[in-house]
C-alpha cells in the first residue's frame, strides 16, 4: 500500500516540479528569442543605413547572419531540454526519497496503530474468554447451586472490572496522546502530591521529602506518582525498601527489586510492553499501560524522565520539571 502511495507521491512531485521547470524554460526561451530577434532587426537596420549611405552593391558578408542566429536558437532549445531532462532525473530520485521521508512517519503510525489494536484485542480477549468459558460450563451444569452461582458471578464481575479498567486506560491514553485532555496548570507542591499518592497503598515508603513547587496539574501529577509507586511495588520483593524523594523540581522513586534488562529499557514506555523479567519473575496485575500513561503526563508537563536500572539491584525513576 505504502509503496504504491510512494510512487504516486513521487509522480505528483515530478509533475509539479516539471511544470515549474518547463514554465521557467519557456519564459527563458521567449526572452532570449526576443533578444535574438532584436539583434537581428538591429543588424538589418544597420545594413540598410550602410546601403543608403554607400550606393555600392551590398556584399553577402554585410547581410544578417541568419544561420548563426538560428543555430543559437537551436543551442538554447537543446540546452534547456538537457537542463529539464537533468531536472527530471534528479527530481525523480529526490522526489522518491522525499516521498519516503514523508510517508515513513505515517507508516510508523499505522504500524503502531495495528500493534495497539492487536494488543488491545488480545488483552480484552483474555477476560472475555474467561467469561465465556465459565458461563458455558455453568450452563451445562444442571446441578448448579446458589453458592456456585454466586462464585461464578463474583468471578465474572472481576473480569468485567478488568475490562473496564483496560477501557479506561485506553481512553486516558488516547486523550493524553492527541492533546484533547484539557489540563489546568497551577503551582503545586510535589511533597503534598507524593504524600497523597502514598495514601493509596498499604505499603510503608521511605519518604525523603522537601517542599518542591512546580507548575502542573495536581490530578495528573498525583496519577503520575501513583503509577511510579505502583510500578516500584510490583517489581520489588514483598516488604522491599522503596525510597521516594522530592528536591527542587525533581521527583525520584527508587526500588531495590528485580531491575530492568538493558535491552528492555528503551521500550518500557511503549504501550502494552512488559519486560520478560516482569512476566517470568513476578506476578503482575497490569496491562503494560501504566508507564505509557506516565510518559504522556510527563510530556504534557514538558518535563523529563530518566531511568536507571540494574538487574537484581533495582530501578530509579527520576522526573525533572
Amino acid at each position: 500500500m505504502f509503496h504504491e502511495a510512494r510512487i504516486k507521491l513521487t509522480a505528483w512531485y515530478l509533475l509539479i516540479i516539471m511544470a515549474i521547470s518547463l514554465s521557467f524554460s519557456g519564459v527563458i526561451y521567449v526572452g532570449v528569442n526576443n533578444e535574438l530577434a532584436r539583434i537581428e532587426s538591429f543588424q538589418r537596420t544597420r545594413i540598410q543605413r550602410i546601403v543608403q549611405g554607400f550606393p555600392a552593391p551590398l556584399e553577402v558578408s554585410q547581410t544578417p547572419d541568419a544561420d548563426a542566429i538560428n543555430e543559437s536558437r537551436l543551442r538554447i532549445i537543446t540546452t534547456l531540454a538537457l537542463i529539464n531532462f537533468s531536472i527530471l532525473i534528479l527530481s525523480g530520485i529526490g522526489g522518491y526519497f522525499l516521498a519516503g521521508l514523508t510517508l515513513d512517519p505515517i507508516a510508523e503510525m499505522v504500524d503502531e496503530q495495528k500493534e495497539f489494536i492487536s494488543n488491545a484485542s488480545h488483552e480484552l480477549r483474555t477476560p472475555l474468554t474467561s467469561l465465556m468459558t465459565e458461563i458455558e460450563v455453568s450452563l451445562r451444569d444442571k446441578g448448579l447451586g446458589l453458592g456456585q452461582a454466586k462464585k461464578l458471578l463474583e468471578s465474572n464481575l472481576e473480569d468485567v472490572r478488568n475490562m473496564n479498567k483496560l477501557s479506561n486506560y485506553l481512553l486516558k491514553l488516547n486523550k493524553l496522546g492527541d492533546g484533547s485532555a484539557k489540563l489546568e496548570f497551577k503551582k503545586v507542591d510535589l511533597e503534598q502530591i507524593v504524600e497523597k499518592a502514598a495514601e493509596n497503598f498499604n505499603v510503608k515508603f521511605n519518604l525523603e521529602l522537601s517542599k518542591s513547587e512546580v507548575v502542573g496539574n495536581e490530578e495528573s501529577l498525583t496519577e503520575l506518582v501513583t503509577i511510579l509507586l505502583d510500578n516500584a511495588i510490583k517489581y520489588s520483593k514483598k516488604g522491599g525498601k522503596i525510597i521516594v524523594k522530592t528536591s527542587g523540581k525533581t521527583l525520584t522513586v527508587q526500588d531495590f527489586g528485580i531491575g530492568i534488562p538493558d535491552n528492555d529499557l528503551p521500550h518500557i514506555f511503549d504501550r502494552f510492553y512488559r519486560a520478560d523479567s516482569s512476566r517470568n519473575k513476578v506476578s503482575v496485575d497490569g496491562y503494560g499501560l501504566g508507564l505509557s500513561i506516565a510518559k504522556n503526563i510527563i510530556d504534557s508537563h514538558k518535563a523529563n524522565i530518566k531511568v536507571e536500572s540494574e538487574e537484581g539491584k533495582g530501578t530509579i525513576f527520576t522526573v525533572t520539571f
